[in-house]
């Protein structure tokens, strides 16, 4: 009976040894992720002595697989970088092209997050739950903004297949109201498989003030102004640092890192020293700009023969008609956009001189699109020193601006140039970002190395390309599948499609159709026709030139017109109807419907609240230490009245800090403790309205701040604003207007004015010294 059990036992440890081996063979499954390790591949006695160990192991990227680099910029026209013709030189950019290959019909949603969305995901941007903005986000599925599971990310995909996975930079793909520390993080970069993730959440920060997060955490920078910090110095060191340290530490563990700096968006901040070589540049004003461009651009043979150079449109002032003071202003701040995109190809060359110093360096591929989207009009027709205003639609008036002209770019300035300039620098094409109806707003270029797969090409590859195609390319090169399922759950399919073959065939041709659409408006594309709907203006949201069956629709045939020049609707109205049937079926297939051509109005439409927060509330409870909490995630306070109350104790004359602070240079409200007197301001614009209290706050007090409303459901309406210190009114001052829109740029916080500070009075994060018991909000 003994010899009888102990054969079968023998039997049972063969047999599974033998099914351990047919199960490594089928390991690892990359359609499903993630994988579990690998097969124990060992035998199990009674005793060790009768077993033999076997260490199972994680999935391991496929043999050689590259190192991959997709590098975006933000906001950069088809003609500004002189690597594409445009008139600021890019050195770094050119070495690139140099060791690799150009591509000028490549194409982006026309806006940033959609961009992003659908580089990180391969599927269209409105299937991604991005159909615009998350500050414009809707309660329908595609305009969310939030990521669903069924389109997961490259990097989720890399990640389980072995790879290390790293976030620099801009983050606009987390929706606001999931932004705060109590999270749900899936939708941050590390829940979407990241690694690590160094950057800042939302479309834009301060270059000086970052709002930083280090994975899930926020942090606060290493070193102030003042101390010459600036962000992209300071992602690019720590980029560079990740990838020494990770091939010193596993070199044949490949890397997929996301380099997304804020530049070129605004506000466009660099020292003096990149502005100064662009001093009188641009003087010859923004026709002569394009025009130069133009002809660079044929020399180049970035566009081909016979390309037209589409006229100037009503909505640019023409050059010559401009005074002097509108001139000075104008080419000040397209000199300081000028030493911004120097500076930015500068710290980018510093990160791909790192990429040299690899032990791999050859098998690093590197993608480097040259914005996600055309250059940004939504400076306005004169530019603005404070962003924040020109974006609530608060100008101040130009001559207001020539005092600080030497100041732009330096801290506490917010400047973006006037829509002249983004017109100017999409040449040759129409239109600007946010207009997906034309290449204005979608073309962007973009440069390919891969040392040891691509060989360079002068001329530059003409396949027509979408942001969704850089997944399923990445994928090929990679050698690994996109998933059926992740994490148990099912996946779209990916909507791009491969450009591999591109790196060797100078004649791949690329899609042969494709939509866009963004706030209205809205095109198609198929072999070689493009149909087109322009309906609204990035500098006027809101309006929009009628209602959509109004829409005069464009049709071009781009193989003979590169720079949709020629109008073929009235020629050949039969392909115009074929082509806008077409948009339409796209349209539902994809789930671009409902259009919604709102501006303010939208960004006015109610948005989720914290998860977990409770619904409705209208008393906000807070902490000290409750910091970088973002726009939509704080108390709703704009367009109605109010009332804060802060329960502090002071130490008397010693006493200082914020006890609550919104907002930043650009707009925003402070509540803090200077010298032991309580202090409220209100940053209309650069405007400022300012409490003061009459005595010193010592031991134990109740510091309230009253904002009495005057709009009665308008937006931006004034307000009267008063002070008072344990029941006593202190202060009290009208105020003309009020931020209807946003403040911006930075967050709300309790106990520390955390990024750019509101004002310039003390400096950030200028932390309470005393102690708070609590600030409780109560909205009206």
């Amino acid at each position: 009976m003994k010899e009888l059990l102990s054969g079968l036992l023998g039997l049972a440890l063969l047999l599974g040894a033998f099914l351990g081996s047919a199960e490594a063979q089928d390991w690892p499954d990359r359609s499903q992720l993630p994988q579990p390790l690998s097969p124990f591949e060992g035998q199990i006695g009674k005793t060790y002595k009768t077993s033999t160990g076997d260490w199972q192991e994680p999935v391991s990227a496929p043999e050689n697989a590259p190192n991959i680099i997709v590098i975006l910029l933000d906001d950069v026209g088809f003609g500004q970088t002189g690597t594409f013709g445009g008139m600021i030189p890019t050195p770094e950019l050119d070495e690139l092209a140099a060791e690799g290959l150009k591509y000028t019909r490549f194409h982006t949603t026309a806006i940033c997050g959609p961009t992003r969305a659908a580089l990180l995901t391969g599927r269209n941007h409105h299937t991604a739950g991005n159909g615009f903005l998350m500050e414009w986000a809707t309660g329908y599925p595609s305009y969310t903004t939030m990521i669903p599971k069924q389109t997961a990310t490259i990097s989720e995909v890399l990640k389980d297949n072995g790879y290390a996975t790293w976030w620099f930079g801009k983050n606009h793909n987390t929706p606001s109201w999931e932004s705060t520390m109590t999270g749900p993080f899936d939708r941050w970069p590390t829940g979407m498989g990241f690694d690590y993730f160094y950057g800042f959440n939302g479309g834009e920060t301060d270059q000086y003030y970052p709002v930083l997060i280090e994975n899930t955490v926020a942090i606060e920078p290493p070193a102030s102004p003042d101390e010459g910090y600036h962000l992209l110095t300071d992602m690019t060191d720590r980029a560079i640092e990740r990838m020494k340290v990770a091939k010193a530490v596993a070199p044949e563990k490949p890397f997929f890192m996301y380099f997304a700096p804020g530049a070129m968006h605004a506000p466009h901040q660099a020292a003096p020293k990149w502005r100064e070589p662009f001093k009188g540049a641009f003087d010859d004003g923004w026709e002569a700009y394009r025009e130069k461009v133009f002809k660079k651009q044929l020399e180049m043979g970035i566009i081909p023969e016979g390309t037209k150079l589409t006229p100037r449109p009503e909505w640019v002032p023409e050059w010559s008609s401009l005074n002097e003071t509108q001139i000075r202003v104008y080419t000040t701040l397209m000199e300081n956009y000028a030493g911004y995109m120097a500076f930015t190809d500068h710290e980018i060359g510093r990160l791909l001189d790192g990429v040299k110093q690899l032990p791999d360096a050859e098998n690093t591929m590197v993608i480097y699109i040259v914005g996600d989207n055309g250059a940004s009009a939504e400076g306005g027709p004169d530019g603005t020193f404070n962003e924040i205003a020109s974006l609530n639609g608060v100008l101040k008036p130009l001559e207001d601006l020539i005092p600080r002209l030497d100041d732009v770019g330096q801290p506490g300035t917010q400047p973006h140039y006037p829509l002249g300039w983004a017109w100017a620098g999409d040449a040759p094409f129409q239109w600007v970002k946010q207009v997906a109806s034309h290449l204005g707003g979608t073309r962007n270029p973009m440069v390919v190395s891969w040392p040891a797969r691509i060989q360079h090409d002068d001329k530059p590859r003409e396949a027509f390309l979408h942001v969704i195609d850089v997944v399923p390319t990445i994928l090929e090169a990679v050698g690994v599948p996109m998933p059926k399922t992740v994490n148990g759950i099912e996946q779209v399919p990916l909507a791009g499609a491969s450009f591999l073959n591109s790196f060797s065939d100078p004649d791949f041709k690329g899609r042969n159709s494709q939509y866009f659409e963004i706030i209205s408006n809205r095109s198609y594309y198929e072999d070689g026709w493009k149909a087109n709907a322009q309906h609204s203006f990035p500098w006027r949201q809101g309006y929009a030139p009628g209602n959509w069956e109004q829409d005069q629709w464009e049709l071009y045939y781009l193989p003979d017109d590169f720079s949709e020049a020629v109008d073929l609707a009235d020629k050949n109205p039969e392909k115009l109807a074929e082509m806008k049937a077409k948009f339409d079926q796209a349209a539902q297939e994809f789930g671009v419907y409902p259009l919604d051509d709102r501006g303010a109005a939208r960004i006015a439409v109610p948005k989720p609240g914290v998860p977990g927060a409770i619904d409705g509330a209208t008393v906000f409870t807070y902490p000290a230490g409750a910091t970088r909490i973002g726009e939509t995630a704080a108390p709703q306070m704009k367009n109605r009245s109010w009332t804060m109350t802060a329960y502090a104790t002071g130490k008397g004359a010693e006493t200082e800090g914020v006890l609550m602070a919104w907002g930043g240079l650009g707009a925003g409200m402070t509540f803090y403790i200077d010298k032991g007197i309580p202090v409220f301001t209100y940053n209309y614009f650069n405007d400022y309205t300012t409490l003061k209290g009459n005595k010193v706050v010592d031991g134990d007090a109740i510091l309230v701040v009253d904002f009495a409303y005057d709009g009665g459901g308008k937006l931006g309406a004034g307000a009267t604003l008063s002070l008072l210190v344990d029941g006593e009114q202190v202060a009290q001052k009208k105020m003309a207007g009020s931020v209807g829109g946003g403040f911006g740029i930075d967050t709300f916080g309790i106990g520390a004015d955390t990024g750019q500070p509101v004002i310039n009075d003390y400096k950030p994060p200028f932390p309470f010294t005393g102690e708070i018991e609590k600030v409780v909000i109560e909205l009206k």
